[in-house]
């Protein structure tokens, strides 16, 4: 029962690391809307459209997550009822493909965007190109945080797979 309970926890702390896509995206769509209410320079006005599209991205991610989480939350007791080892087995299977995405996606590839946008940045001097690099910069650098907080967070769950797992 131990295991089931670690699963639980682990779900209810995925559940919160999602809805933190959601206040980014929520705070995004706020940023934009106040730059296009109260902006008066082209730099600020160039912000509107990326900040808005960045803030739905994040909120399509943040719901997404969720609700797959959820899910999964919900299902969590009748597979350990059903079946304790194979239970196990089966998230220790997702918790290696996810760890492995993790290390790809957040500490691989989003470093490397964010270097090239960086580096765009100095080529692409137009108000317009300079706000949309900065703006998924910042989204790229938020989903790098989660995804490296649920990364820990994900390991420390599979060392509880491990202890639970026969053998």
């Amino acid at each position: 029962m131990d295991i089931l309970r670690a699963a639980t926890d682990w779900a209810r702390a995925e559940m919160l690391s999602n809805s933190v896509f959601i206040l980014c995206g929520a705070l995004f769509l706020a940023v934009g809307c106040a730059f296009w209410h109260v902006g008066r320079t082209d730099m600020v006005r160039a912000y509107v459209v990326p900040m808005v599209v960045a803030g739905l991205l994040l909120l399509i991610l943040g719901g997404g997550l969720l609700y797959g989480t959820r899910q999964s939350l919900s299902g969590f007791a009748p597979d350990f009822g059903q079946d304790a080892a194979g239970f196990v087995a089966r998230e220790m299977a997702r918790v290696d493909k996810t760890i492995a995405q993790y290390r790809r996606a957040a500490f691989t590839v989003m470093p490397l965007l964010i270097a090239g946008a960086a580096g765009l940045m100095i080529v692409l001097n137009g108000p317009l190109w300079r706000a949309g690099l900065i703006t998924g910069i910042a989204v790229l650098s938020i989903v790098m945080l989660v995804d490296s907080t649920a990364c820990a967070r994900l390991e420390s769950y599979r060392l509880h797979l491990m202890a639970a797992a026969p053998g």
